[in-house]
C-alpha cells in the first residue's frame, strides 16, 4: 500500500489502529520516510491529535510514527504526552520516539524519572513495562553523559580465580601458577588465593573468570516449593504463569527463579566489582546464559535476570549491548542450578595484541602459545628457526616468546597470509624474514636448528590423500634445510598422518606426542632428527 493511501485512511479514521500499524511499518523504509515527510510538509497536527486518543495502542503507534519524522518541533509535544501517559506499556514508545532528537534540555528531568523508577518497588505484572521504560530512559541519558570507565586495581588482591584452559593439557598452565591453592576442573583450573597480576602474563589460558563470592550456585534450591514459586507481593500471592508451571514440572528454570537469580547476585557482584576497581559510577554488564535451554525461552530468562539485576542494584549495574565492563556468566549444572562467574573486561588482555590479521586456517594464538610451552624444555636459545607453512606468523612469534630465538624464517605459498604475517610480526616487535614461496621449492644458504609449524589440514580443497602425500614429502625433504641434529615442533589436525610419515624414516624419533582436542584428535608432536 502506498504512503498516501495509508495516511488518507488514518485521516479518515478507517480501521484506525490497523492503518497506523501499516503506516508505521511502511516508514521503516527510508525512501518512504522521505516521501511521507514531503507529503506532510511539516504539518503533524493530525498525528499529534492521536496522542490524546482513548485507545492506548493508537497513541503508541502515533508516537512511533512521529518519532520517525525526527523533527525537533515534535520534542515538546511527545515529551508532554509521555508525562501525561498512564498506560505503562505505551510510555517507553514516547521515549523511543524522542531518542533521535536533541534531548539535552530534558536531561535533568529524564534522570530524575530514571532514579524514581529504579527506586520504586514494582508489581510483578508491571515489571516488564517498567523495565522497558527504564531501558529507554537509560539509553537517552547515556548518550549525553560521558561515562568514565572503571580501572581494574585488584592485581595483588588474593582472590578465587578460574582460568579456562585446554582440558587435555591443564597441567601445562598449572605448572606456571606460583601463588594459590589449585583445583583441577573439567575445562579449567580454580586457584584460591590467586593474584590476577601474576596470572595475566601466562599465555596458555583462554579466559580469566571470577567466581562470585558466597554464591556457588543459583538458585540455591532449584526444587522450590509451590509457595516460593508462587511468590508474594504487596497485593498477595502472585499467580503462576504457564512458563513457571512448566518449569516447576520439568525442572527447568522458571521466570520467577530467573528474577530471584538477579536479585540474589546483584549485591555480591557489585561488591566484588567495587572492591577490584577504581572509579565511580555504575557498571555496564552483559549477561550470558550457558544452557541447553531453547533460544526463545533463554531470551526471556536473560531479560528477567538482567532486569532484576538492574532493579536490585538500584541501577548500579545496568545492561548494555556494547561497551560493557562486566560479563556475568551463568553456567548450567547437571542439577539445573547455575554456577555464577564474572569476567572483567576492564582487565586488558594484551597477550596476543599483535595478532590483528589472520586467515581462515590460522591457528588460535592461545593454541600456538600452548604448543610453544609444551616444547619449552627442548627449545634452544638463539636457535635458527623455520616455519615452512607459516600462515600469518603466529607459531614463530609464540616460539620466540617462549625462548628467544635467533634468525627466524617463515615460508608460505599463500601471499595474503605472508603479508599479514609481516604486519603481525612488526606489531609483535620480532624480527622474522618471510618468503612467499612453496616450501618444496625453498632453498637457503645455511641450515636451521628447528622447524615449528601448524601443518596443512585436510579440507574439501585438499583431500586426505593429497595431505598424506604432502606429509610424506615434507619429512623426506625437510632434511635439506636442517642441521644434522634438529628439532620438529608440529601442530596437526592429522596426527595419524604424522605418525605414518615418521615411521617410514629412520632418522626421525617422536620424543613426545600430546592430544589437544579429544573430539577431532588434534595433536602436538615433538620430534628429533638425527642422522
Amino acid at each position: 500500500m502506498k504512503i498516501t493511501e495509508c495516511y488518507e485512511r488514518v485521516c479518515e479514521g478507517d480501521q484506525l489502529r490497523k492503518s497506523l500499524i501499516d503506516l508505521r511499518d511502511a516508514l521503516k523504509d527510508e525512501k518512504n520516510r522521505r516521501e511521507f515527510a514531503y507529503l506532510l510538509g511539516g504539518d503533524f497536527s493530525r498525528l499529534c491529535a492521536l496522542l490524546e486518543h482513548e485507545d492506548p495502542k493508537i497513541r503508541k503507534n502515533a508516537a512511533s510514527i512521529l518519532g520517525k519524522m525526527e523533527s525537533e518541533d515534535l520534542l515538546p509535544i511527545l515529551f508532554d504526552a509521555y508525562k501525561k501517559e498512564q498506560t505503562l506499556y505505551v510510555r517507553a514508545d514516547y521515549l523511543k520516539a524522542i531518542s533521535g532528537m536533541d534531548c539535552s534540555p530534558l536531561l535533568g528531568t529524564l534522570k530524575e524519572r530514571l532514579a524514581q523508577l529504579r527506586g520504586t518497588e514494582t508489581l510483578p505484572e508491571e515489571r516488564k513495562h517498567v523495565q522497558e521504560e527504564i531501558r529507554a530512559l537509560q539509553e537517552i541519558v547515556l548518550r549525553y553523559e560521558k561515562r568514565e570507565r572503571h580501572r581494574f586495581v585488584g592485581w595483588d588482591e588474593p582472590l578465587e580465580i578460574i582460568l579456562t584452559v585446554n582440558r587435555c593439557l591443564r597441567e601445562v598452565t598449572a605448572r606456571q601458577i606460583v601463588t594459590g591453592k589449585l583445583t583441577m576442573l573439567a575445562g579449567g583450573i580454580r586457584i584460591e588465593g590467586a593474584k590476577a597480576g601474576e596470572l595475566r602474563a601466562i599465555r596458555t589460558y583462554r579466559e580469566m573468570l571470577f567466581p562470585i563470592p558466597g554464591r556457588k550456585a543459583v538458585p540455591d534450591d532449584i526444587s522450590r516449593s509451590d509457595a516460593v514459586l508462587l511468590g508474594t507481593t504487596a497485593q498477595g500471592t502472585e499467580a503462576v504463569s504457564r512458563e513457571e508451571a512448566e518449569g516447576r514440572q520439568t525442572g527447568k528454570l522458571s521466570a520467577t527463579q530467573a528474577a530471584q537469580i538477579g536479585t540474589t547476585l546483584a549485591a555480591p557482584v557489585l561488591t566484588l566489582a567495587r572492591k577490584l576497581h577504581q572509579g565511580d559510577g555504575a557498571f555496564p554488564f552483559r549477561l550470558e546464559l550457558k544452557s541447553k535451554t531453547e533460544p526463545e525461552r533463554k531470551g526471556t530468562l536473560l531479560r528477567r535476570i538482567s532486569d532484576s539485576l538492574e532493579q536490585a542494584s538500584g541501577g548500579e549495574l545496568f545492561n548494555s549491548v556494547s561497551d560493557y565492563e562486566l560479563e556475568i556468566r551463568l553456567l548450567e549444572r547437571k542439577d539445573g542450578a547455575y554456577l555464577p562467574m564474572v569476567k572483567f573486561l576492564t582487565i586488558p588482555d594484551t597477550r596476543f595484541a599483535y595478532r590483528r590479521d589472520s586467515v581462515a586456517s590460522s591457528i588460535a594464538p592461545v593454541n600456538a602459545a600452548l604448543v610453544a610451552e609444551l616444547a619449552r624444555p627442548y627449545l634452544k636459545e638463539g636457535a635458527q628457526v623455520l616455519d615452512p607453512f607459516c600462515g600469518v606468523g603466529t607459531m614463530l612469534i609464540e616460539r620466540d616468546r617462549a625462548v628467544k630465538a635467533g634468525i627466524m624464517y617463515g615460508v608460505d605459498i599463500f601471499g595474503e597470509a605472508v603479508e599479514k604475517a609481516k604486519a603481525n610480526t612488526e606489531r609483535a616487535g620480532c624480527q622474522i624474514y618471510y618468503v612467499n614461496k612453496d616450501f618444496f621449492e625453498f632453498e637457503h644458504g645455511y641450515r636451521f636448528d628447528e622447524i615449528i609449524s601448524d601443518l596443512p589440514q585436510v579440507t574439501a580443497a585438499h583431500p586426505l590423500e593429497e595431505i598424506r602425500g604432502l606429509y610424506r614429502d615434507f619429512f623426506a625433504l625437510a632434511g635439506r634445510v636442517l642441521q644434522t641434529e634438529a628439532l620438529f615442533v608440529l601442530y596437526t589436525t592429522e596426527p595419524r598422518l604424522v605418525t605414518d610419515a615418521v615411521r617410514e624414516r629412520r632418522e626421525y624419533t617422536i620424543k613426545e606426542k600430546h592430544t589437544m582436542n579429544e573430539k577431532n584428535g588434534t595433536g602436538v608432536f615433538i620430534i628429533r632428527r638425527q642422522s
